[in-house]
């Protein structure tokens, strides 16, 4: 995940959520605007989710993310593009 709130703003929501993922810092934006993901000038970025293999290759978009489910299609799809379970 990554978001544009600096990391101390995203380790506080991390926290409130009891999360176990890692929220990446892009304060600057410079990882949302490579990724064309930002809106209002910057002020925010969308919710999309980048499927990237091992080798940086960018294997499928879905900017249709839905909050309550997630979790789920992200395992989902990751399974459809044969994505290993555990890494090795």
């Amino acid at each position: 995940m990554v978001s544009l709130d600096d990391p101390d703003k995203n380790r506080a929501f991390a926290e409130s959520l009891d999360a176990r993922h890692v929220v990446l810092s892009d304060p600057e934006g410079d990882v949302a605007r490579a990724y064309g993901v930002t809106r209002l000038g910057g002020l925010y970025a969308r919710r999309v989710t980048f499927y990237v293999d091992a080798e940086g290759t960018v294997r499928a978009v879905d900017e249709d993310v839905r909050p309550e489910s997630a979790g789920s299609d992200m395992a989902r799809k990751l399974g459809e593009l044969g994505f290993p379970k555990k890494a090795p």
